[in-house]
């Protein structure tokens, strides 16, 4: 059937222009230069609802002082599959960058991309011993070499000034360090990729314009039915490779095109809150993120830290995320989203979530409730001496977590991302949040490698490939030698290096209060 007159034709629609897509678009642009692509974003700007700096956890997310990608067994052993998994996709996500600035797309990496250490800080014995655990199997792989851990409470006031200021003498600390961490303005670095991808001939950015439909195009590929928000009136899209990276958006979006791969799939929205703290002299008093543990009860996402962010150039101090129960999916989104998106085929699994799921349910519903003063509280735990002027609350984006169908129990809620791809490859939809865009570059490449076989098989596309993403073809949680290669050059290129002499003092990795480092690479 031939393509309507009043219809656009693109080889690529992106929908939603946050990271996800900006990456996506950029390594289309890299790896298949010869393809349209056009971007449909509902909002005034790019990254502007789930990206944006004050929005995401903002970290590059390394499973440096992640406590939760390193779990502790029933057995006593500690897993650190994720964190390694995590750190390697980040040196891919690092190396892409890379690429990016030294062809000159992106001008200047400062603008997105600073050198933060990141440290992993408890209190109390059974949470020092964890961490001393956790410190000796990681610091024993070369991914995590630099590793440092201490209890000595000096070294930890110098780390850490103000946690450890007028922190009460009984209970046992202990932290570890990673030196070589990183802050990432991810709204800065999607609207550099963006520009990148404009561009280029072949490329189209549609802001203001909602993607209300999709469905199977008779011809092949995909009808989009699109609204000008800004204008008025609508146009017809005809694309023949569809991504769904709409952040809470996604979720409706693969419910209405009909595939059976997103038949099951429900989502548990949920918000947050940021403490802000724009007082120069604090902010300059810290620079790190100090990750602790999240509380019984809480989902993953809601580990406290206490913050180091760059907000458009500019450094602040952020403390939380305080969790909130909601049933919109998007910032500027419906309170009637979560009911729209019950179906026949999740409703089961929605319904086990909630059954299974009540402890974190009233912990919600307890964080949307809580007072300023209790906010306050939490932060004291973290930061002794915080005081209430200097404090403001902020909105911290919101989450869609992933509810799947489980054959033992009806229904799973998942703290991660997850692809779902349709069988032939044409349509692809992005669910789920943290770590995503810290991931994105490898995660993309996957999704290219699994929507576009014939074109991603054979030796031409690796060579494109390692030209963006030199380490590809290797395991960075294996190849000690290729991961000490690729690291030095990123850090070279994206300003990441170690300075030559610092004033600010460290856990030496010769101090005697160090744990003893070798065990198992997991």
């Amino acid at each position: 059937m031939p393509i309507a007159r009043n219809e656009e034709r693109v080889n690529v629609a992106l929908v939603g222009a946050g990271i996800m897509s900006a990456t996506l678009g950029a390594l289309f642009r890299e790896l298949m230069p010869d393809l349209t692509i056009s971007v449909f974003e509902r909002l005034h700007k790019p990254a502007y609802e789930s990206t944006q700096a004050m929005n995401n956890a903002g970290t590059g997310h390394a499973g440096n002082c992640e406590l939760n990608y390193t779990p502790q067994l029933s057995d006593g052993t500690i897993n650190i599959t994720k964190a390694l998994s995590i750190n390697a996709a980040f040196e891919v996500s690092l190396q892409f960058w890379s690429h990016m600035v030294e062809t000159g797309k992106i001008t200047d990496p400062s603008t997105f991309v600073h050198r933060v250490p990141h440290d992993a800080f408890v209190w109390g014995d059974a949470d020092a011993d964890f961490l001393r655990a956790r410190h000796r199997i990681l610091s024993g792989h070369p991914m995590f070499t630099e590793m440092t851990l201490t209890e000595d409470r000096s070294e930890l006031s110098d780390m850490m000034p103000l946690v450890m200021r007028n922190r009460p003498v009984g209970p046992r600390v202990a932290a570890t360090r990673v030196e070589r961490g990183s802050d990432v303005d991810f709204g800065r670095l999607t609207e550099a990729l963006f520009a990148a991808v404009a561009a280029e001939e072949g490329s189209a950015m549609h802001l203001r314009h909602e993607v209300r439909g999709i469905r199977r195009h008779s011809a092949g590929g995909w009808q989009l039915e699109v609204e000008d928000l800004a204008e008025g009136g609508e146009r017809t899209v005809h694309a023949d490779f569809v991504f769904l990276g709409a952040g809470g958006g996604a979720l409706p979006l693969l419910q209405k095109s009909g595939i059976p791969e997103g038949r099951g799939y429900g989502g548990f929205p949920v918000s947050g809150q940021w403490l802000v703290c724009n007082n120069p002299a604090l902010v300059a008093e810290h620079h790190s993120k100090v990750y602790g543990k999240a509380a019984l009860g809480a989902p993953p996402m809601s580990m406290p830290h206490l913050d180091t962010r760059f907000w458009r150039g500019q450094p602040a101090l952020l403390f939380g995320p305080f969790a909130g129960f909601t049933t919109k999916y998007l910032m500027q989104g419906s309170s009637l989203d979560l009911f729209k998106s019950l179906r026949s085929h999740n409703l089961g699994p929605m319904l086990a979530v909630a059954r299974d799921n009540w402890d974190l349910t009233r912990y919600l519903i307890g964080q949307a409730l809580q007072s300023q003063e209790s906010r306050m509280a939490t932060l004291r735990e973290y930061m002794p001496t915080a005081k209430d002027e200097n404090w403001r609350l902020a909105a911290a984006g919101q989450r869609v977590q992933i509810i799947k169908r489980d054959p033992r129990r009806t229904g799973r809620l998942e703290f991660g991302t997850e692809m779902v791809v349709s069988a032939d490859g044409s349509l692809a939809a992005l669910l789920g949040a943290s770590p995503g865009a810290s991931t994105a570059a490898q995660t993309m490449i996957e999704l290219l490698q699994r929507c576009f076989p014939e074109r991603t098989a054979g030796p031409d596309f690796h060579a494109r490939v390692k030209a963006v993403i030199p380490s590809h073809g290797h395991d960075l949680t294996r190849d000690a030698k290729v991961l000490h290669f690729v690291r030095e050059h990123v850090d070279s290129v994206l300003g990441l290096a170690a300075p030559a002499s610092s004033d600010r003092p460290t856990a030496s990795a010769q101090s005697p209060t160090l744990g003893a480092t070798g065990g198992s690479a997991g």
